[in-house]
């Protein structure tokens, strides 16, 4: 007689604990395989950006058909301190300066005039150092990199150098401010008529020597494409 007691029934062997696998890390894939600009539209569209990533509606007189603006550069805003708090002073300083009598020789109309050509002084002072700042740009293509010294309205002088003639590239960042602030300049050496190119005071240097390196490395893996071809 079977034992009630015992079941004969086969029991499921015990199953192993499924271990979730953790998934992969993402990694960051080099420019010319990720098309970092090739496949994007325009990011930043604001015209006064130190540091303009694809940057929307931006043209220049040498600019060939299909080249694209990988990255327009201006100095650090900072830079820009020591001729703004001149120019605060020049705007305060006929109102500081009423309080004493040094044109009450002058009639009304002269200290008028003397105190309107004053103003228009510092009107020109803020134009001549804000279109520097503004003009003087530094450019990356997909194609090459552009250095524009603007000097006035009537002269300026324009360098520039293809991507694959790149041969080094190195940044400067020293200093208690330049390390708050994140901004320095970036050294290009390269192979053509103009040995080196320099950025000057260019916010997030190491970034712009990493995209640098990055569209060389992109240059060199399509001219070797081209020579397998």
């Amino acid at each position: 007689m079977p034992d009630i007691f015992i079941s004969t029934k086969k029991e499921d062997p015990p199953q192993k604990p499924e271990i979730m696998e953790e998934p992969p890390m993402h990694e960051e894939k080099p420019l010319h395989e990720r098309n970092f600009y090739k496949d994007r539209k325009s990011v930043h569209r604001h015209p006064l950006s130190p540091y303009a990533l694809l940057p929307a509606n931006v043209s220049f007189e040498t600019k060939n058909d299909g080249e694209k603006v990988v990255l327009l550069l201006r100095r650090h805003p900072i830079t820009n301190l020591g001729w703004l708090i001149v120019f605060v002073i020049m705007l305060f300083a006929p109102s500081v300066l009423s309080g004493f009598p040094l044109l009450d020789f002058l009639p009304d109309n002269f200290r008028f005039i003397a105190v309107l050509s004053w103003y228009m002084i510092s009107t020109a002072y803020f134009l001549e150092n804000f279109l520097s700042w503004f003009f003087n740009v530094n450019i990356i293509t997909d194609e090459r990199i552009i250095d524009v010294d603007f000097y006035n309205l009537i002269y300026k002088h324009v360098t520039d150098a293809e991507t694959n003639k790149i041969q080094d590239v190195s940044y400067d960042m020293g200093g208690v401010i330049r390390t708050m602030f994140d901004y320095g300049d970036v050294l290009i050496q390269t192979a053509s008529e103009i040995p080196n190119l320099e950025f000057m005071a260019i916010p997030h240097p190491s970034q712009v020597v990493k995209l640098l390196q990055e569209l060389r490395i992109e240059e060199q893996v399509e001219a070797l494409e081209g020579r397998i071809s």
